[in-house]
């Protein structure tokens, strides 16, 4: 019987990963970033790509930019339409992360 349950939900940030990038955080679908205030987009991935260095290079290159072919989504805008990286995330808001995915 926890009686903070509702407000620990409002102080994370959940970054829904695609199916193609689960195996590289474990198998989970869902990660979740501490954020008791705004955080930026940078300081989220490097929270929760911490345990999985392989996701890291995944999602961003070794400038620390976010690669060409992944997707970063807050509040259903794309963050390089917004302020990239620097992109604030408001504590209970969710993550899309989104990989293209080239045929051929």
């Amino acid at each position: 019987m926890r009686s903070h349950e509702g407000s620990a939900a409002a102080s994370i940030v959940s970054v829904v990963l695609p199916s193609v990038l689960q195996p590289l955080a474990g198998g989970q679908s869902i990660l979740t970033a501490p954020a008791h205030e705004a955080v930026t987009v940078e300081s989220m991935l490097d929270s929760v790509t911490g345990r999985y260095p392989a996701l890291a290079r995944r999602l961003r290159d070794e400038t620390g930019a976010v690669r060409r072919y992944v997707n970063i989504y807050v509040n259903g805008q794309e963050i390089r339409r917004l302020q990239g990286l620097q992109t604030e995330i408001a504590p209970g808001r969710e993550v899309l992360i989104i990989q293209s995915v080239a045929g051929g």
